[in-house]
């Protein structure tokens, strides 16, 4: 299988598929992940493929499934584990954000943990309470982890295996209301560096920086804004932790306006360290602050209010409006 159309949960499958069979120190562990394939079907047929011994169904204890990953990782294997729902993790923040993102450091560079934590992210689902969280930012924060997440089916697939081949933890957060978003996979290709962002679409006016679930809404906008004759730039995040500056910079020189999309609240999200740091170096380029397009600083509210609640293509042009306005 060298280009093929597949969705984003697809793309993981084979990516995880690969990683087990090239690898016997692979191992998939998770709520459900083995019998059912998962609730989105994500891991659907590799225990199957694979046996109980590799693809592990897990009791429902999200500590103890990254506890027992973090003593697999210490005996040398690479597991990779699936928190079934975004707000399921926190029952084990406890286990990466003291054991795991510090084990590296605390060994004195001796110990390596090559764990990754798959999340599924997101609102967009029509879900109930605990089903629709983007809490990437509190991951984000803590040193010691790497907090990814694609946005199309190429990069769920390349990034995945970047991230079962990386040393370090990494938190790898799928946009679920993306799973059966459709693209091309080339599995022969030469991936881009895990950590980089990427222009997906080029511009003039305002620079639209966004990661995960929100590419696809800036795309959208990117493409409404063209039909008024405003050209916008849209950049790919892809990584929360470490970011690419370099390439959001160059973006913005050129640009002079950016606006930071993601489905996080905005109150202390991902999109205010970018604003930050874009600010400090590009502070003589800017001709409009940094502006900031997210949820509200709320709880994630009932399904059938979740379409207000979540940014659409309306707020972010809105923001566009305002930072042309300056």
């Amino acid at each position: 299988m060298a280009d093929e159309k597949m969705a984003i949960a697809k793309a993981i499958n084979e990516s995880l598929r690969k990683a087990l069979e090239t690898d016997p120190k692979v191992l998939v562990m998770g709520e459900d992940v083995g019998k059912l394939g998962g609730v989105f079907r994500v891991t659907d047929g590799l225990q199957k493929d694979f046996g109980e011994a590799r693809v592990i169904d897990t009791p429902l204890a999200e500590s103890g499934i990254v506890g027992t990953a973090i003593g697999l990782a210490l005996r040398g294997y690479r597991p990779v584990v699936e928190i079934q729902f975004d707000g399921f993790v926190f029952p084990a923040y406890d286990q990466i954000v003291t054991q795991l993102a510090k084990m590296h450091a605390r060994a004195l560079g001796k110990v390596k943990l090559p764990v990754v934590i798959r999340i599924p992210y997101g609102g967009g689902i029509g879900a109930v309470e605990h089903h629709s969280e983007s809490p990437e930012a509190l991951f984000a924060h803590v040193a010691g982890l790497k907090v990814v997440s694609p946005s199309n089916a190429a990069d769920a697939y390349w990034m995945m295996q970047q991230a079962i081949a990386c040393d370090d933890p990494v938190i790898y957060f799928e946009p679920k209301r993306r799973y059966w978003d459709k693209g091309e996979v080339d599995t022969t290709a030469i991936p881009a560096p895990l950590h980089s962002a990427r222009v997906v679409r080029e511009g003039g006016d305002v620079t639209l920086a966004a990661y995960g679930p929100m590419v696809k809404t800036c795309l959208e906008a990117a493409a409404a804004a063209e039909e008024e004759g405003k050209s916008l730039e849209v950049v790919d995040m892809r990584s929360m932790s470490p970011i690419d500056f370099d390439t959001l910079q160059a973006s913005v020189v050129k640009t002079r306006r950016l606006v930071v999309v993601h489905e996080a609240p905005v109150f202390l999200g991902t999109g205010a360290e970018v604003a930050a740091r874009i600010t400090e170096r590009c502070f003589y380029h800017l001709e409009a602050p940094v502006l900031r397009v997210g949820g509200f600083h709320a709880p994630y509210p009932p399904a059938r209010l979740e379409e207000d609640y979540l940014p659409g293509l309306d707020r972010v042009l809105d923001a566009v409006d305002r930072a042309l306005a300056f």
